[in-house]
C-alpha cells in the first residue's frame, strides 16, 4: 500500500512559510515500518485541487492532506474534495456538537462552517481545540497547523492503519565510494538492479570532495541483506575502496 502526502496553500509556494509535515509523516511512517511513496504542493486553486484531488481517489493509496479546511474564503480543501468525489457538502452533526461544545455562541456565524463536510465523511479528532478534521475513503484532511496536525495523524496511523505496521519492513544500507567515478560503476549497479529485483538503489556523488560517492540501497531485509552480500563482494573483486555508513535504517 502506498502513501501520499498533499501540502496545500499559497503561503507554500511563496515561500513565506516552510514546509514542516513532510519530514514529520516520514518519522511517524517510519516508526511503522512503513514509508512515503509520493508528495504533491498546491496552491490555494481550486482547480488544481480539485483534479488533484480526483487523481488521487482514483488510486488505492492513503493519503494525508494538510491545509485548507478552515473557515476563511482561501480555505478550499473541503469544497473541493465534495466536488472531486461528486458528493454536496453538508452539516456534519456530530462536528456540529464539537465546534458548538468548544466555543457556544461564538460557533456562529463563521466557526460552524467548519462543519459542513463532504456527505460521508468520517471524523479525525482534535486534542488541541476540538475541532476535527476529516476523512473520505482512504484520504485524510488535517488542519496546516504541526500542533494540531502531527497528534491526528498519529491518531489514524494507531487506529486505521495498525495492521501495516511491520507487514514488510524496509531498510536501507549506505556506503561511501571512494576514488570512483560515477559513470565507471553504471554496470555494477545495472547488473545490481538485474539481480535482485525489488531492490532500489541511491547514488549521490558529493560535490565537495572527488571522488565520493554516497550510495544506498533499500529494500525488504532479506533482498538487502542479499544485495549487500553481492555489493560487498563486488567491492572486494574490483578493489573499489568502500565504508559502510549506515546500516538498516
Amino acid at each position: 500500500m502506498n502513501f501520499g502526502l498533499i501540502l496545500i496553500g499559497d503561503e507554500l509556494l511563496n515561500g513565506y512559510r516552510q514546509d514542516k509535515h513532510l519530514s514529520a509523516v516520514i518519522e511517524r511512517l517510519q516508526a511503522k515500518n512503513l514509508s512515503l511513496s509520493w508528495v504533491k504542493m498546491i496552491g490555494d486553486d481550486h482547480e488544481m485541487l480539485v483534479n488533484t484531488f480526483k487523481d488521487s481517489f482514483s488510486s488505492d493509496d492513503v493519503v494525508f492532506s494538510f491545509g485548507g479546511i478552515g473557515a476563511t474564503p482561501d480555505d478550499l480543501t473541503r469544497a473541493c474534495v465534495a466536488e472531486a468525489c461528486d458528493v454536496p457538502l453538508q452539516l456534519h452533526e456530530e462536528a456540529q456538537s464539537l465546534i458548538e461544545d468548544q466555543f457556544g455562541e461564538a460557533s456562529y456565524p463563521n466557526r460552524i462552517l467548519m462543519a459542513e463536510l463532504p456527505k460521508g465523511a468520517r471524523l479525525i479528532p482534535n486534542s488541541i481545540n476540538q475541532i476535527p478534521g476529516f476523512s473520505v475513503k482512504q484520504h485524510h484532511f488535517v488542519p496546516g497547523f504541526p500542533n494540531m496536525a502531527w497528534p491526528m495523524i498519529e491518531w489514524l496511523l494507531e487506529n486505521e492503519y495498525s495492521a501495516l505496521s511491520g507487514e514488510v519492513v524496509v531498510l536501507e544500507r549506505r556506503w561511501f565510494i571512494n576514488g570512483q567515478v560515477e559513470s565507471n560503476l553504471l554496470p555494477m549497479m545495472n547488473e545490481l538492479l538485474h539481480l535482485h529485483q525489488g531492490v532500489k538503489l541511491s547514488s549521490l556523488p558529493n560535490t565537495e570532495k572527488r571522488h565520493v560517492i554516497d550510495f544506498g540501497i533499500k529494500g525488504e531485509k532479506n533482498m538487502l541483506e542479499n544485495a549487500s552480500r553481492w555489493l560487498e563482494d563486488y567491492f572486494v573483486k574490483n578493489n573499489i575502496d568502500h565504508v559502510i555508513q549506515r546500516k538498516d535504517i
